[in-house]
This record gives C-alpha cells, structure tokens and sequence, in this order.
C-alpha cells in the first residue's frame, strides 16, 4: 500500500476487496444506484468517478485467477447495472399505479424485472473485458463494453435506451453540446472513459507515471468538452433574436389527471379545457396550438361537431396539432396519432405513432400472453411506418414524435428530408410526481442538440417545453401545471450538425479507437509482467 495515494483510500481500497460475496453485490448495488444522481434531476455528474472506481476495483478482484471467476465477473456488471437501472426507472412502477385496482400484480415485474433483464447486457460487458489486464486496459475496455451494452438495449427486441449514459451530461449546458459531434451514445463513451481512466489511477498497482497519465485523461475529456460546448454556445445566435420572425406557437397543457383522462363522463370537460386555454389571453403574434397526447381522447376525425368547435377557436389561418386516437384501414386497427385541423376543422394531415410501448400501447405475444395492455382500451395499437415530415399552411416542416419515439437517437427525423422543427406529443401523467418527466424533458433537448434543429413539446401534464437547435430553453410549463405557454418557432441551424452527417460511423470509431487502445494497453502490460 506504501505506492497508492492516501492512506484513507488504501484502507478503503482494502476494505473493498475484502467483501464478502453479498456485501459485493450490495457495494456494487449501491454504486449503481448512487450513479443515477449524475441524471436529470439532479445532475450530479461527477459523481460517476467514485461509482465506477468501486465498479472497477470490484472487475479487477473476479478477474483475479485465485479469487475471481466468469460467473463473478458477470455478476459485477449486472448488480451494478440493476442498482443503475432499477433506481433510475423506479417510476416505471408509478404507471402501473394509476389503475392499482386492476395493474398492481405487475408492479415487481416492472420495477424489477425489466432493470434485471436489462442488466443482462452490463454483466456480459464485464464477463467480456475480463481477460484484460487490470489497470488502463480493463478501464478503457470496460468504458466501451458499456457503452457497447447501452447500444444493444437501445435497438434489441425494440429497444429502450432510456438513461443511457450520455445523459449523465445532459443537465450540462457546456457538456451536453458534445451531443452535436457524437450523440448520446458516442457522449457516455467520453462520460465513462473519464470515469474509468480515473478509477484506474486510484489503484494500488498503478505507478506514479500511469496514475499522472491517466487523471490527466480524466480530467482533459469533461474540460474540451466543456471548452467546446462554452465556445460553441459563445458564437450562437440569441435565441429570442432569432426567433423574432418566427412562427407564434400556442402550447396547451390542461393538466388532466391520468385517472380522468378517459371515462366518458370527463370528456367534455377536459376537451373544453383544451379549448379556453388555446384562446384565452393569446397574443395576436400565435398562429398555431398545439396540444398534446391524445389530448382529444376520442375519434376526433370522426366528431364533426369537436372539430368544428376547433376551428372556433384557432387563429386565422392556424392550424391546431394535436395527438388523438384514429381508425386505420392498411392493416385495420387503431393508431396513437398525430392530426393537423385547419380553420375550417378538416383533418389535413396525421403521424401514426410508430415505436409503440409494449405491454403499454400493445400486448408482444397476445396470443400466448393472457394479459391486456396498460394503456386504456380493450386493443393494441396499430404502428405507423415511421419517421416523416408534414408540411402544413402556415408552418415550416415539421417531423412529429409521439411520447417515448423521441429517445431512440436514429429514428426522430427521416433520412431523405431534414425538416425545420420537431414537435413532440406526449402525457407524462403516467409517471405522476416522480424523476421520470424531467428524464424524459431532457431526452427530448437532447434530440434537438443532436440534430441543429429546434423542438417543442406538448405534454398532458407537464413537463412543456421549447427549445432551439442548441438545446437552450425558450420556455416551459412546470409539471402538474395547467396553462398555455406562447412562444416563436427559432429557426434551424442552417447546416446539419457532424452528429447527422456522421450518424452511427461516429460511435463506431469511438469503439473501435476505445477497444484498439485496450488492447494496446493490455499487451504493454503483459509485456511487462514478464520476468
């Protein structure tokens, strides 16, 4: 111990090793747990460097032929990634909540069994860099494998890369704009190659010349990123200057509780609340309304009276986009949609939801699975084809996402057209007062990052929000509020960030630069390991 700094942390360090096997699981529980503070609420990113020592302090002793095991390795990286994905998701379970009366047999298996089967991924990450050696190497490939395992849980079995760990920067104003160069995945590639560099100067084997090298990587990746996001931010337009000519938008949310958003007898109701807050006190300046997520929880296509009292109500000229069940006929069946009203209350264009929730919007297996889906309504819905772009009188064009769509980073715009703004529909209702809205807000700034392109969100009951191809907010209504907030539609950025020309080639590099030097790291060490 007489090389390793600190004789606190050398105890500590010590302490560690000697855990037993459940006190094992239960350090790397709790380190996995502590690393959600680096997520939006709270934000705290530096608090991945102590977490991810414990991680990797904890790979290193399973990776010990006379301690270790492949049974163990796997395990650190699963206990740490049920402790990450359990706590960080523990609204999942709110959702099922709402309908308690008939849902509350699923609760273990959503608060449990998805973090578990998720975690999956992280302890084959672990079981893979195993055969490095411990110090830089096994770092640096447990920073990749990572990152490898949160592409794979982002796109397998249809994906759900809610947390992943780029967002450990997203609260950042500075560092959340290396999103424009690499994305989400390609920004957790950084977020955990700092984490684990420094993790790996702060252990007993590491020389004076390796600790230096490695805290001085550390330390460099948040400060260019930090550097560049301060200088690219330094040279933006203002965004309310830039805006100045923009569209007037009108975002509606009327606040309906989850639990009274569908029966019959408050339908009138909060259709009419949606109504008196699109017209009351709007400025002249407002062209179009937005409302959010089946904010019209009807066949709004087929009430020719609900649509007329639309137009009523829009702005001469408008449009109202608002999200609303719909009747499909290729292939029959129900649709969480997007529809575009004009003044004269004609239905002009529609989205259909296509990245559905499942066992939420429909059933995986309903013909083996005796279980009916989460949300109201007795069947499934239908999914869209995908990503598209509406043009509309009076707006610039426009690509809609509906709730959870817009966390999958490839899938928000489509490939042919680059619109000039993204409109999200969602009801974060489900989630109640819990972590999951400001998640989800910050997944959403985080789209608008990557593609240079500015995006507003309609939410049910909060969190809505607009912001500019820079992530920068120009407004929100506050979760549980009701009310309208106006705002100008600023424009996009006039070329395509590198995140959009590069697209998944950037992530790929990343890997394979990260992996390369691993392995690099790892044949130095055994090098000299020789005798």
């Amino acid at each position: 111990m007489s090389r390793f700094p600190g004789v606190a942390l050398g105890r500590f360090d010590a302490r560690v090793q000697a855990l037993g096997p459940w006190s094992s699981r239960l350090a790397l529980f709790s380190a996995g747990a502590a690393a959600t503070l680096a997520l939006p609420p709270v934000g705290a990113w530096p608090v991945l460097y102590p977490c991810f020592w414990v991680l990797l302090r904890l790979a290193d002793r399973a990776a010990d032929p006379a301690r270790g095991s492949r049974r163990a390795a796997f395990g650190v990286g699963w206990w740490f990634a049920f402790g990450y994905l359990s706590v960080g998701w523990y609204w999942i379970a709110n959702a099922l909540l709402v309908y308690s009366d008939r849902l509350w047999w699923m609760t273990p298996f959503a608060a449990l069994g998805l973090p578990a089967a998720m975690a999956v991924y992280y302890g084959l990450a672990t079981l893979a860099v195993r055969p490095l050696a411990s110090g830089l190497a096994r770092a640096l490939g447990l920073a990749a494998a990572f990152v490898a395992a949160d592409w794979l849980r982002g796109h397998l079995l249809t994906g759900f890369p809610w947390n992943v760990w780029g967002y450990a920067y997203a609260d950042s104003a500075w560092l959340s704009q290396g999103a424009a160069l690499f994305g989400v995945y390609g920004l957790g590639l950084l977020a955990l190659v700092s984490a684990t560099l420094a993790g790996a100067s702060a252990t007993p084997r590491a020389t004076g010349r390796a600790r230096a090298a490695a805290l001085v990587g550390a330390a460099a990746i948040p400060l260019a990123l930090g550097s560049f996001g301060a200088a690219r931010l330094s040279t933006a337009p203002d965004p309310l200057i830039a805006a100045a000519d923009g569209p007037g938008l009108r975002i509606v949310q009327a606040g309906v509780p989850q639990r009274e958003k569908w029966p019959r007898r408050f339908a009138e109701r909060n259709f009419n609340a949606h109504l008196d807050l699109s017209l009351k006190g709007r400025p002249d300046w407002v062209s179009s309304v937005v409302w959010p997520e089946t904010a019209a929880a009807f066949f709004l296509a087929d009430a020719p009276p609900a649509r007329q009292a639309i137009a009523a109500v829009l702005p001469p000229g408008g449009v109202l986009l608002t999200g609303a069940p719909r009747r499909g006929d290729d292939p029959p069946g129900l649709r969480n949609s997007l529809l575009a009203l004009d003044g004269s209350g004609a239905v002009i264009a529609h989205y259909d939801k296509a990245h559905l929730v499942p066992f939420g919007e429909y059933v995986p297996f309903a013909e083996w699975l005796p279980i009916e889906k989460i949300a109201e309504g007795g069947s499934g819905y239908v999914p869209g084809p995908g990503p598209r772009t509406l043009t509309l009188p009076g707006l610039p064009p426009v690509s809609p996402l509906i709730c959870y769509e817009v966390i999958f980073p490839g899938a928000v715009t489509p490939e042919a057209t680059r619109p000039a703004w993204i409109l999200n529909l969602t009801n974060d209702a489900w989630y109640g007062e819990t972590a999951g809205p400001y998640q989800h807000l910050q997944h959403t700034r985080m789209r608008a990052i990557e593609r240079g392109l500015p995006l507003v969100r309609a939410a049910n009951t909060g969190i809505s929000a607009g912001f500019d191809g820079y992530g920068r907010e120009l407004g929100r209504l506050g979760l549980n509020q009701a009310g309208a907030l106006d705002l100008r539609l600023p424009p996009a950025l006039e070329t395509p960030t590198p995140f959009v020309r590069w697209g998944a080639g950037a992530l790929a590099i990343g890997l394979a630069i990260v992996g390369l030097a691993a392995l690099l790291a790892d044949r130095r060490a055994r090098r000299r390991a020789q005798p």
